[in-house]
């Protein structure tokens, strides 16, 4: 009645027949007791187990069902997961674990460049995995740097081979796709590489590289199909200038290159280039690292301007023009101030983007069966429990709207959606008090509010700030980067809640350890040390 919705009763003593149709109802359900439950011909259960329902959404759902989102007889899969990346494929083994039948669908749009990759969604194949070992190349060069103060004596002379580096990342990245499509078929989920688009609520049309289609039926559907980068629109972008997606497979070394936006896959891709010896500049238009702790990010800025990094501020290219062709080639930019008429130029042999990126939620028929999008963003509003306004279409992971875009909260949330799905779990995903880091040259981890956020939650008289400069040890013998690296801990007074951040990315998790209390509850840092603790 809370829900609006009518409930016959049967009192089976009143009945002629009650008795043979209570013991009919016990061979069906194995239950005696009252109330005996069932919404559209799906039973629910008793007293306890109806609430149960309703707290995680799956009464409404079932109640908000109609003939018209159904479809006739039983369906091919009890669920299909749209997307193969790191919450699609937590979801789908963790659904196929409790007996259901589920199909992974993944398929990748080539970039205007034509770079393609396997299953395992961004973090795998052009995000953390590529990205953390190539930082790690970069460190290896200061290292070598160290090295000698430490007595290792080599010739003067260093070199840096791309190809090598680029092929032993990406036969690593190989061997992991062939690991997800085995550990795929292990698990009983069969997984086809085509493009999915609903045709309705229960109905998924994929359709392969040779463009034949196929159609599904589901009981349930996920929607799991990350992001992609933002292009700039303007004359020449999508023909000459490269993303993260292509940057990881490139088969050539990129040398002097410009770096648009001030996100942290554009500091980070800075960064480890600028790590390997080549000529790096960041245009910026406005702050750097919007969203997080400012005066970190200054620091982190500070730090790579000080280790050769350029940064143009305050302009935005206007357009990429070819002036030799080659790999790399030479390219013109020009770029227009953000404030003003002045406009500068400059000649790159690449010029890598990373102002952002978008939700891949358009052209697969979400408006078909009437799921809200966000118009301006692209991204999907979902409830506590990741449902969708649509009753069975559930979403996760970087396309959600106002969540963290995190490969850690993105498989907890789909590992936790199949529990309460299909194991009446009842946690859910909690996306408070989740461990970040940027793996700039100076590393950055935090967990908690950014001191901008804490002011305006809690308020600046109600804030106490900790901080410290300090000198790793490492570093002392070197003698290079004496006090850079800083900590900042805040802490609000009066319901003693803490943030952290600090140039120790490793230990951050510990932090949090104490932030969440619980170690099941913990969220990891992808690819860190402490994520053993979580993995396991």
């Amino acid at each position: 009645s809370t829900l609006c919705f009518g409930v016959p009763v049967f009192v089976f003593c009143s009945l002629v027949e009650g008795k043979a149709i209570q013991e009919a109802l016990f061979e069906l359900t194995k239950q005696r007791t009252v109330p005996n439950v069932f919404v559209r011909k799906q039973h629910i259960g008793g007293c306890d187990k109806t609430l149960q329902a309703h707290k995680e959404g799956k009464l409404q759902s079932l109640l908000e069902m109609t003939e018209a989102n159904q479809v006739d007889g039983s369906y091919d899969y009890d669920l299909i997961v749209i997307g193969g990346g790191s919450g699609g494929l937590a979801a789908s083994k963790e659904a196929a674990k409790y007996g259901k039948k589920v199909l992974v669908l993944d398929y990748v749009v080539s970039t205007p460049l034509g770079t393609t990759w396997g299953i395992g969604g961004t973090c795998v194949n052009v995000g953390c995995i590529p990205k953390k070992l190539m930082h790690q190349a970069a460190l290896l060069h200061q290292g070598l740097e160290d090295a000698r103060k430490y007595g290792w004596e080599f010739a003067e002379q260093v070199n840096h081979n791309w190809t090598t580096m680029k092929e032993a990342i990406q036969n690593y990245i190989g061997s992991l796709n062939w690991g997800y499509r085995v550990n795929l078929r292990e698990n009983n989920v069969t997984y086809v590489n085509s493009y999915a688009e609903f045709v309705g609520p229960h109905k998924i049309k994929a359709t392969n590289k040779k463009g034949k289609e196929t159609f599904y039926t589901t009981k349930t559907v996920i929607v799991a199909t990350g992001e992609r980068p933002r292009y700039l629109g303007i004359p020449g972008d999508k023909e000459y200038c490269i993303t993260s997606d292509d940057l990881f497979s490139l088969s050539y070394c990129p040398g002097k290159t410009l770096v648009v936006g001030a996100s942290y896959v554009a500091l980070e891709c800075a960064g480890f280039l600028a790590g390997l010896g080549l000529d790096v500049t960041v245009m910026v238009r406005s702050i750097l690292l919007r969203g997080f702790d400012q005066q970190m990010a200054d620091l982190i800025g500070e730090y790579m301007e000080s280790h050769g990094v350029k940064f143009i501020r305050q302009f935005v290219p206007t357009k990429i023009e070819q002036i030799e062709p080659g790999t790399p080639g030479k390219l013109k930019v020009t770029a227009q101030a953000v404030s003003g008429t002045e406009t500068l130029e400059g000649e790159y042999s690449t010029v890598l983007l990373a102002i952002g990126r978008d939700a891949c939620t358009k052209n697969i028929g979400l408006d078909k069966v009437g799921v809200t999008v966000n118009e301006k963003t692209g991204k999907v509003p979902v409830n506590e429990f990741e449902q969708t306004n649509v009753p069975d279409i559930y979403a996760i992971g970087d396309i959600l709207d106002g969540k963290l875009q995190l490969t850690p909260v993105a498989i907890q949330a789909g590992q936790l959606l199949a529990r309460r799905l299909y194991n009446a779990a009842t946690l859910k995903c909690d996306y408070k008090n989740v461990p970040t880091t940027v793996f700039t040259p100076l590393e950055y981890g935090a967990c908690g509010y950014s001191e901008e956020d804490a002011i305006q939650t809690h308020g600046k008289d109600n804030l106490e700030i900790y901080h410290s400069n300090f000198w790793p040890l490492e570093w002392t013998v070197p003698g290079r980067d004496n006090n850079k690296c800083y900590c900042k801990i805040i802490c609000d007074l009066k319901d003693q809640v803490c943030t952290i951040k600090c140039y120790v990315w490793e230990h951050v998790d510990i932090f949090l350890l104490g932030l969440k209390g619980s170690l099941l509850d913990t969220k990891d840092i992808t690819e860190t040390l402490s994520q053993i603790l979580l993995l396991e």
